[in-house]
């Protein structure tokens, strides 16, 4: 069983003390190292301090040898070298799972004492990275004959400990940035399938629509004196499909783009933008009974252009589900939060059942008859794209014929 942290020994002295806060240090310190090489230079340095050492190793078990990975010394030693787990002392201490405390190298049998004699060392002391199943060891070199206190080997022991909790987290955070490097490179394959679907799309399917509505045309035109009411309503309704499918294959490619398109941000002023999109809708509104009551709108950062198609698609909706109201109240609003700013358009049209609510955002999705309000679903399918993409949110709230109000935030502006 592991000991215990260590605790101050009777009469301990302030270095002992000071040794203790320092390890606390370096424990946070530990905790944020994202590589090996990070772990390995805050844990030299924290070695020697803890001890009061001339110097500090680091070695990685490499299968059957020890590799001298780092060190901070007062002369060079072995780093970038390998040896033998059996006649290495590194590899005593990672092989019997304990700390390995020498006074005197020249006097114990686990040492290569040849090895040693060009080094400045005569005392040392190796503790294993993690006991349980160690994958290094930190060591300790005295310049002098010394015996390191067990308060001491306890410190490089805690010291060797948080080490390898250190090294497992880069470990993990090594694994959870491959996913994530593999998870990017499948995005960008499915996007590169998707352009092609899109190439297809835009060339191969609309070709083929282009030619349904001509040659039916010109067959109403030619064989108009011949065809039948039925005949002629046949044709028309097939050239009305050709149109919707037409239609729909552009919002798709468009839904499509939005969701590749880069993000040009900037400070963007909300008011100003819904008073655009309204001038551009006055051929929908001018012969329209249409109250609008816009409260103030403040400013958010994101993307002017994209952001513009969001109140495209939610004003469109509010006037075309208000189309039946003798007269239409439409409210655009905003509430500022701490950390996002929520937006709605609420209208008094059409309304729609909440047991469904979950399908309004979707593509294709549309809770209404295609007959008593056009459109192809893709409307609130892209503000829903839009605004996730800005790191918002967007939902829904209504009751069927007493209208409806649609939601959306975003991060609001930091004034750091």
């Amino acid at each position: 069983m592991r000991d215990d942290p260590p605790g101050p020994p009777p009469g301990a002295s302030d270095r002992y003390v000071r040794a203790m806060e320092r390890l606390v240090e370096v424990v946070q310190e530990l905790s944020q190292a994202r590589d090996l090489d990070g772990i390995m230079a805050i844990v030299r340095h924290a070695a020697r301090q803890l001890t009061g050492a001339d110097g500090a190793t680091f070695v990685l078990r490499d299968g059957d040898q020890c590799h001298y990975a780092g060190e901070e010394a007062i002369a060079p030693l072995w780093k970038g070298r390998r040896f033998p787990m059996n006649v290495c002392v590194s590899g005593w201490a990672m092989l019997n799972r304990q700390p390995a405390v020498i006074e005197d190298i020249y006097a114990d049998p686990r040492i290569p004492a040849e090895a040693y004699r060009p080094t400045f060392v005569k005392s040392l002391v190796m503790v294993p990275i993690r006991t349980a199943d160690p994958v290094g060891a930190i060591g300790n070199y005295w310049a002098t004959r010394r015996r390191p206190r067990p308060e001491e080997v306890k410190l490089l022991q805690a010291l060797a400990d948080s080490t390898s909790v250190a090294m497992e987290n880069v470990q993990l955070y090594a694994g959870l940035e491959r996913k994530v490097a593999d998870r990017t490179s499948q995005l960008q394959t499915l996007n590169q399938e998707l352009e092609a679907f899109s190439y297809s799309v835009s060339h191969d399917l609309r070709a083929p629509l282009r030619h349904i509505d001509a040659y039916t045309q010109i067959l109403q035109q030619e064989a108009a004196g011949t065809l039948s009411a039925a005949s002629q309503r046949h044709l028309s309704i097939i050239n009305e499909a050709a149109r919707k499918m037409s239609t729909l294959i552009d919002d798709l490619l468009e839904f499509s783009r939005m969701g590749r398109a880069e993000l040009r941000r900037r400070r963007v002023n909300m008011g100003k933008l819904v008073a655009a999109v309204l001038t551009e809708m006055e051929s929908e509104t001018k012969d329209r009974a249409i109250s609008w009551d816009i409260g103030d709108l403040p400013e958010v950062e994101g993307d002017g252009v994209l952001l513009k198609q969001v109140w495209v698609n939610l004003l469109s909706n509010a006037i075309k589900y208000t189309r039946h109201r003798a007269q239409a109240e439409i409210r655009i609003g905003a509430t500022t939060r701490s950390e996002e700013v929520e937006f709605f358009v609420q209208d008094n049209g059409a309304g729609f059942d909440m047991r469904f609510a979950d399908k309004l955002f979707g593509v294709f999705q549309r809770l209404h008859r295609p007959e008593d309000f056009e459109g192809t679903g893709i409307g609130l399918a892209s503000v829903r794209r839009i605004v996730a993409r800005h790191r918002g949110r967007t939902w829904a709230l209504g009751e069927v014929d007493r209208g409806a109000t649609l939601y959306f935030t975003l991060p609001a502006i930091s004034e750091e």
